[in-house]
């Protein structure tokens, strides 16, 4: 009966439980438009690729934009029940006849997408909070993080993200949204890839200054360097969700 109370409660309040077994595979997309271009290509999404993703099995998880207005891209995240799913979908997406007429029709005046890039992801799941807030808590932004790690480091650096630095992030106003590890074409190291959520900008400066301050984090940093860096480069892009996003 608790049980059922429980999933009652999480349903209620827009909520999704994440599992450490979660078997999903994730595909970050980064288009970059043509110039004048990202308006239709976000119209493009709205009116007809998300529910097309959906028809042919694939989960939309989040559609962003940068915060910064020089930055024409459209980054998103789909997810797919296996990694052997992926590509039996994707085709099934892009040879669905719907997504062909959308496809020609939005770019009668020329192409929208100058450039794809596209990151293959499996969840962290020691790190994957358990519960992701989807509903939109008020206005706030993303910060998408990728850390590179120095050679034979990712056990390091999920050591010390699970013990420590998640708890820390919350303590000064952060919140932990969805942690994964880079699946490499090449079979090369993976990379740590996680969402943060912020009220702002500024409010996220001023907490990553605070928590870069703090005592405990400068002892935790210092003792997991013992043997050498961990963390040979952070990129950090601020993202703000569009209207139509699942996660906002």
């Amino acid at each position: 009966m608790k049980n059922l109370i429980l999933i009652f409660f999480v349903s209620l309040i827009g909520i999704k439980v994440s599992s450490a077994q979660d078997s999903r595979y994730f595909e970050m997309r980064t288009y970059t438009a043509h110039d004048g271009k990202r308006g239709d290509l976000i119209q493009r999404f709205q009116d007809h690729t998300l529910k097309l993703f959906e028809k042919n099995g694939i989960e939309n998880i989040a559609y962003f934009i940068p915060t910064d207005d020089n930055n024409y891209t459209l980054t998103f995240i789909l997810a797919y029940p296996d990694q052997a799913s992926r590509d039996i979908l994707w085709n099934k997406f892009v040879n669905d006849p719907e997504w062909r007429a959308a496809y020609k029709a939005s770019e009668a005046n020329g192409p929208l997408v100058a450039n794809v890039d596209q990151v293959f992801m499996e969840i962290a799941p020691e790190l994957n909070p358990e519960i992701i807030r989807w509903q939109n808590q008020g206005k706030r932004i993303f910060e998408l993080r990728t850390y590179y790690m120095h050679p034979g480091k990712v056990e390091n650096i999920n050591a010390r993200f699970r013990d420590y630095t998640r708890e820390l992030f919350q303590k000064h106003g952060m919140t932990n949204v969805m942690y994964w590890y880079t699946v490499e074409k090449d079979g090369g190291q993976a990379k740590l890839v996680y969402l943060l959520a912020h009220k702002n900008e500024k409010a996220a400066k001023k907490s990553f200054d605070k928590f870069r301050e703090d005592p405990v984090w400068t002892m935790v940093r210092d003792r997991s360097e013992e043997t050498g860096p961990i963390v040979q480069k952070v990129v950090s892009k601020y993202l703000t969700p569009l209207p139509f996003s699942p996660l906002k």
